[in-house]
């Protein structure tokens, strides 16, 4: 039992060599298996491969062929029917037939109607009945789907066509044209006239004020559109986006608005300083705003009228030729001199140029007014100055005043007073002066003058009235000039006339009076 048990506690023993056989062949069963399912994978899956490729191709090829007969079907029905999303003058023509479509308008005909949508929300209708509307075939409709490519109509999904044809439309015109004349839309009398976009002073400068569109119908335009409606069967006229109103011509958008605006401002610059010594009268952008405007061509005009008449007001403010003078005599005596064309005149043509020509230089100016006839002063109380020669018509005496000084005082001849040689009284000043003239009186039948007197000083001041020598007078002052007088010039002794001649120039005053 001994024995028994031990050999039962006894465990195996193998050697390490058959061990390691045994290994050895497990592998190579296992790499000859692994080798054999490779063959077999590789096979299949080569297998596979082609079944996939074929049922991929088969697959493709069907749809190839339904996607071409798709294609083939849909260019063979396009050829004789609209696209989708075809819309003819506004009614919707898609998958339509041209003879379907002629059918459709045909159908139309009795009641068409075209609506008027106006800008002011209103609507009017223009009935088919009432300018006899027939339908008549034509080519217009199969002209229209001529030009659609029906190889290409998948486009179409995404495309929409809206186009405008001559349908076959017949209609009296006169009708019409007396319907359209008698529409309230036409013949209301509050529409509202469009207007151009404007520049406007704001008190500082110009601005632009923007345009007005308004509801005054331009007829003409109007006519066509309704016209080329009805002769396209369109069903609704939007007579704002078609055009039919009277449009401004220009809006704050236009460049000519903001170029004008630009030129207006630039005038507004200007500043002009008047010299009426001592007083002074300024234009400046207030006034100058208010002689600006623009023309239909937004070209910057001056606004004559009002500038003319500030000229004018100048003109009556400071002209003093022809105005009665209180005049302090020689004698020492006031007297009031009536006449003559001495003092201040403006000459307003002349300062109309000059003074636009200023406004648009835009520049800063000091000036005198552009005068006709010169005083010597702007003073309130004389316009003569402190410089001026005086003739006493009734004492028959001269003087000759210089900065306020009398310098000159001698006895005089006037004129005789028989009514033609009277020396008229007034305020001049010296037309010129020259020596050594012959005085010629009114030329004669026979050629000769009524009198011939030759002078050495010869100054006239009054048309042929003047100053000169005479040497033929015995006498001077007093009453002599009665019975004596000259044939209405002044007559000095010579040595008195070479004086003057001295004293005296064209800017000398010259005062006769009573």
């Amino acid at each position: 039992m001994e024995n028994n048990e031990n050999r039962q506690n006894e465990e195996p023993q193998f050697s390490n060599q058959d061990h390691t056989l045994d290994s050895d062949n497990t592998t190579v069963r296992k790499t000859r298996i692994k080798h054999k399912r490779g063959r077999r994978k590789k096979k299949e899956k080569k297998t596979m491969s082609k079944n996939t490729k074929k049922r991929i191709f088969i697959t493709l090829g069907s749809i190839v062929g339904v996607v071409a007969a798709v294609y083939l079907g849909g260019a063979f029905y396009f050829h004789s029917h609209f696209y989708p999303h075809t819309t003819i003058n506004g009614s919707d023509f898609s998958w339509k037939s041209v003879a379907s479509a002629e059918e459709h308008m045909k159908n139309q005909v009795e009641s068409y109607t075209l609506m008027l949508k106006e800008k002011n929300g209103q609507t009017e209708e223009i009935s088919g009945q009432d300018i006899d509307v027939i339908y008549k075939k034509n080519h217009a409709l199969e002209k229209v789907k001529e030009k659609q490519n029906p190889f290409l109509w998948p486009k179409a999904f995404w495309k929409e066509s809206d186009v405008t044809a001559e349908i076959g439309i017949e209609y009296d015109e006169g009708k019409l044209d007396s319907l359209l004349a008698s529409l309230h839309c036409v013949t209301a009398p509050d529409q509202v006239v469009s207007k151009n976009a404007q520049p406007v002073y704001d008190g500082n400068q110009f601005v632009i004020q923007d345009e007005v569109v308004g509801t005054q119908v331009n007829q003409e335009t109007f006519a066509a559109k309704v016209k080329e409606a009805v002769s396209g069967f369109t069903k609704e006229l939007d007579m704002e986006a078609s055009g039919c109103y009277l449009a401004p011509a220009y809006t704050k958008e236009s460049p000519e608005v903001q170029a004008a605006v630009d030129t207006m401002n630039k005038y507004l610059q200007t500043k002009i300083t008047y010299d009426f010594s001592p007083k002074t009268e300024v234009v400046d952008k207030t006034m100058i705003s208010q002689w600006l405007t623009v023309d239909d061509k937004m070209q910057v005009t001056f606004n004559t009228e009002k500038i003319n008449k500030y000229i004018a007001q100048l003109a009556t403010k400071y002209n003093t030729v022809g105005t009665t003078r209180t005049f302090v005599s020689g004698r020492g005596d006031t007297v009031q001199v009536e006449g003559g064309d001495f003092g201040w005149y403006l000459n307003q043509k002349d300062e109309y140029a000059a003074l636009t020509a200023n406004i648009e230089s835009g520049q800063e100016v000091s000036r005198e007014p552009k005068w006709s006839r010169r005083g010597a002063d702007h003073g309130d109380q004389n316009d003569y100055g402190n410089t001026y020669a005086e003739v006493d018509l009734t004492t028959q005496k001269f003087w000759f005043f210089q900065n306020g000084q009398m310098i000159m005082n001698c006895d005089i001849v006037t004129g005789k007073p028989n009514g033609s040689d009277d020396t008229p009284q007034g305020s001049y000043d010296l037309t010129y002066k020259t020596k050594n003239a012959v005085l010629r009186g009114q030329l004669l039948p026979n050629g000769k003058y009524s009198y011939e007197s030759p002078v050495a000083f010869w100054m006239p001041f009054n048309n042929d009235i003047g100053f000169h020598d005479a040497s033929w007078q015995t006498r001077f002052g007093g009453d002599w000039y009665l019975t004596h007088g000259s044939h209405g010039c002044i007559n000095m002794k010579y040595d008195d006339a070479a004086k003057l001649y001295d004293l005296i120039n064209e800017t000398t005053p010259i005062i006769c009076h009573f």
